[in-house]
């Protein structure tokens, strides 16, 4: 609870509501080699971050962060400061609260956050091309290679990736219900 934290969760969220192709370029320059981030990475590995999969994961976890944090966020707000007070009662200091207490009972919204942010990585279209430059056997997805097969008339190979995709995602969505029936 601090004055900054409705700025630090609109600009969370900002990437959910921009055009892909403006986080796209944002990621680009700022994973660039020019920046700190792409040098800093180029002076570990001799590589670089756009137009590899390194990128792509980067960018791609970026973006879907506030997918993540929200249900993890709500998770941790129904814990409740009386369950807090309680433990430090018991002696626990904040940190042994934390990962006996509050990690054990905030966990399904963990995983919805993770199952949701997975999901729609999937699919991930702007970002991951203008990141990662859908270099073939390199940086290209499903989503991408859906696209590709659009694009030369293979309307039949584009409808099997795409059931692909659908099937994935119908998955992660069943996995997201039963974690939901677990918790219940």
């Amino acid at each position: 609870r601090w004055r900054g934290r409705p700025l630090a969760e609109a600009l969370l969220l900002l990437p959910l509501l921009l055009p892909p192709t403006v986080v796209g370029l944002a990621l680009l320059v700022g994973l660039g080699p020019g920046s700190a981030i792409g040098g800093a990475w180029a002076a570990l590995t001799g590589g670089q971050l756009v137009f590899s999969f390194a990128g792509i994961l980067i960018a791609s976890a970026l973006v879907n962060l506030p997918l993540m944090v929200q249900p993890a966020q709500r998770a941790f707000e129904a814990v409740g400061d009386e369950l807090r007070a309680a433990a430090a009662s018991c002696g626990l200091s904040p940190l042994r609260a934390f990962a006996r207490v509050e990690l054990p009972l905030a966990w399904p919204g963990l995983a919805t956050g993770a199952v949701l942010a997975f999901a729609h990585t999937l699919g991930e279209f702007g970002v991951v091309l203008m990141v990662g430059g859908a270099i073939p056997g390199q940086t290209a997805t499903l989503s991408l290679a859906i696209y590709d097969r659009v694009q030369a008339f293979d309307m039949e190979g584009a409808t099997r990736l795409a059931l692909l995709l659908l099937g994935i995602s119908l998955l992660a969505i069943s996995l997201l219900f039963l974690l939901g029936r677990r918790r219940a």
